[in-house]
């Protein structure tokens, strides 16, 4: 017997009962209730019993039966859930999941170089809600130097139909503009600027370093030659008037971007692989490189002012928001938190995280926040070359020790692929994370979700995604790929 039914039938009776039937119907309530208050079953089989030739079925009572045993069998669900370790969050996209009978009838897209059909997972198919069109022309990519493209996809993610229950996580208007100065060299690392909006800069592994503005119209500003091997890392300062980067060259360049010209060249007897200015004291210049130490220099000078030495090669490093920490990836796979002094520069290290991990591979990633909806406090994100995102909560009281809070694992990869963290939605939304990919795409993520499924993914490059980076205004995303060709995304306003 449906709900609906029952509704209907009891409104009838309502309308049609004189006084008298309404006050046996009155009694009939108070009894139910103090019946279904109990957990005798025989109680409830008797309230399933259909009705005499008399007297009518008690319909309120079966109705609140019903409706009592529902939320009875999800607070029992709940409860295993809490058991098994999960949270709130993770029994209700649990019950958010896409199930047989809300499957959207799509018309199928066929699958070509560029359009490599949906991406299914194990739970559900979701790249048909979330996908943002794919450009599959590499005449348009390869026609000039600089590419303007407001134009938005055909079908944008405001104009698919979405499944019931689903929102989609970061959704894509189309390209804004796309680089392509490097002839055909992989873009090793891109980064915008310091609180900027359009100051991007990428460099290449023919040792060039490109600076563009990606306002309108987006333009080249200065191409930085010095480098003679691939150029792994570069920084910007904290007033954007200079970069330092590094090199598999031995060196360490400093720029002025007013003029475009090295206004110092610091030689090292090893690769350069990573490189920062300090957050707080931009005269600091911290270098990770093959010879497994961290080299600070003073900026102004060029000279040796402390080292601290690992145990393999110092392949990644990020600074928090107080300088006073730096957080480094080396050769093997190991996290290290390392003390700085602000005022001399001193370092210090203070723990190391070993992955359990058989197979050592690099730390492509290693990036900060200072703040979290799964932690509520900082965290860190790392990014193995082996395809393993891993996310950490930061004690500051203990120096900077940290916890895995959860990981990922995604296929192993031939290339250094980074990832990043994406901007908050909101406080009640998950935790993203954006990554590159061989499979010629931009891939989204949310640590949040049970099996960690791929939320959304972005096509347009022809070649393995290299690198990725948000604007400071949180509305651009840059990527990079191994033929050269730098996409900047226009991310949809949010409501």
């Amino acid at each position: 017997m449906a709900e609906g039914e029952i509704t209907n039938n009891s409104s009838k009776e309502g309308v049609n009962e004189n006084k008298n039937n309404k006050s046996c119907i009155n009694g009939t309530d108070k009894t139910s209730e103090k019946k279904a208050s109990m957990k005798d079953p025989e109680t409830f089989c008797c309230l399933l019993q259909p009705g005499n030739a008399d007297s009518s079925p008690d319909y309120i009572g079966i109705r609140r039966f019903l409706l009592a045993r529902k939320a009875e069998s999800s607070s029992y669900r709940r409860l295993d859930w809490r058991c098994n370790g999960k949270g709130y969050v993770a029994y209700r996209n649990y019950m958010r999941r896409p199930r047989k009978w809300e499957k959207l009838q799509t018309p199928s897209r066929p699958s070509t170089p560029g359009n490599s059909g949906p991406w299914n997972s194990r739970s559900g198919s979701f790249s048909h809600l979330f996908d943002a069109e794919s450009w599959n022309s590499s005449k348009d990519q390869r026609s000039g130097s600089v590419a303007s493209t407001n134009r938005s996809s055909s079908l944008s993610d405001s104009d698919r139909p979405r499944q019931r229950g689903v929102e989609p996580a970061y959704s894509f208007v189309g390209m804004h503009c796309i680089f392509d100065q490097c002839k055909a060299a992989a873009v090793t690392v891109l980064k915008f600027g310091h609180m900027s909006s359009d100051l991007l800069a990428y460099g290449a592994s023919d040792g060039t370093l490109v600076v563009c503005s990606v306002s309108d119209p987006p333009s080249v500003l200065k191409q930085l030659n010095g480098h003679s091997k691939d150029v792994t890392d570069f920084d910007f300062s904290s007033n954007n008037q200079y970069i330092a980067s590094s090199s598999k060259d031995k060196t360490v360049r400093v720029w002025e971007l007013s003029k475009g010209l090295c206004i110092r060249i610091i030689y090292g007897v090893s690769p350069q692989l990573c490189i920062r200015f300090h957050p707080v004291n931009n005269n600091f210049l911290s270098v990770g490189n093959a010879n497994k130490e961290i080299t600070v220099f003073n900026f102004s000078t060029g000279r040796i002012i402390t080292k601290s030495n690992f145990d393999s090669e110092v392949t990644s490093m990020d600074h928090d928001h107080t300088g006073q920490l730096i957080f480094c990836g080396d050769a093997q796979g190991c996290i290290y938190t390392a003390s700085m002094e602000s005022r001399t520069g001193a370092l210090s290290r203070s723990h190391r995280y070993k992955s359990g991990n058989k197979l050592k591979c690099p730390v492509a990633t290693v990036q900060y926040r200072s703040f979290s909806l799964m932690t509520k406090g900082p965290v860190l994100l790392s990014c193995t070359q082996d395809g393993s995102l891993s996310f950490f909560s930061i004690n500051l009281e203990s120096q900077g020790y940290l916890t895995l809070r959860c990981s990922l694992k995604l296929t192993s990869r031939i290339h250094t692929i980074r990832a990043s963290f994406c901007p908050l939605l909101s406080l009640d939304k998950g935790e993203y994370i954006v990554a590159g990919s061989e499979d010629t795409h931009v891939n989204f993520y949310d640590l949040t979700r049970p099996k960690h499924t791929c939320v959304n993914k972005l096509q347009g490059h022809g070649f393995p995604v290299i690198g990725v980076a948000w604007n400071h205004g949180e509305n651009l995303l840059a990527s990079s790929d191994l033929y050269g060709v730098v996409i900047v995304w226009k991310r949809a306003k949010t409501k």
